[in-house]
This record gives structure tokens, C-alpha cells and sequence, in this order.
């Protein structure tokens, strides 16, 4: 990278702010089977991959609707946005335990699961 010393710093962090924003994003998703435990039933699901992502998440409404048995931690995980906000959805406080199924591979997985859980 090659830094402009005429630019104030503040303006530049701004500057890459700005590149990052005008920058097209684009999402990349794979089909992949996830199977309850417990009653050994698969669905298939789009799921999508963030590279920046600390692990594997679900929504609270995804695992309710399918009916996947959570799991209580013992103690709550903090989320933390890539700001480095904490996520409105509040802490982590159950998982899932799944098989993963893709393209022939499959492994057994925890998944955290966010949003409110009242």
C-alpha cells in the first residue's frame, strides 16, 4: 500500500472507509444438508459463506422453524460485529449440534445459534 504523507491520517482512513463502501460486495452461498440428531431428519439449506466469520451461526427462528433440540452453554458468548460493536442480537446462549453434509463430506458440527431466545 502506498501512504500519501501530504494526507492527514483522519483523511485517510476515511479514504479507505470510502473504497471499502463503493467496492460491489457480493454474497457467495452453497447448498448443504444439515441433519438433526436426534431424529436423524435432513434438510437442505443455502447456506452463506463469510470469510470473516469467527464461526457457524444460525438464527434462533432458523432453529426454531426446523426443529433443532438447543443446547444451553454454561456461560454466554458476547457477539461482537466487525466494528467491533456488540451485535444487537445480544449474547450467544444456545448451540446445535448437526451433521453437515456437502458434496459428499460430511462432519458433525456445533452451531451457534443468535438472536433472542424468549
Amino acid at each position: 500500500m502506498i501512504i500519501n504523507a501530504d494526507v492527514p491520517k483522519s483523511e485517510e482512513k476515511e479514504e479507505k472507509v470510502r473504497k471499502v463502501v463503493e467496492r460491489k460486495l457480493r454474497e457467495v452461498t452453497v447448498k448443504i444438508g444439515l441433519e438433526r440428531l436426534d431424529m436423524q431428519e435432513e434438510v437442505m439449506v443455502e447456506a452463506l459463506l463469510d470469510s470473516r466469520a469467527t464461526g457457524l451461526v444460525m438464527s434462533s427462528e432458523f432453529a426454531k422453524k426446523q426443529g433443532f433440540k438447543l443446547k444451553r452453554l454454561e456461560r454466554p458468548m458476547n457477539v461482537r460485529n466487525v466494528d467491533g460493536s456488540l451485535n444487537k442480537e445480544g449474547p450467544i446462549e444456545y448451540t446445535v449440534e448437526v451433521n453437515i453434509y456437502y458434496q459428499g463430506h460430511r462432519e458433525r458440527m456445533e452451531i451457534n445459534v443468535i438472536g433472542g431466545q424468549k
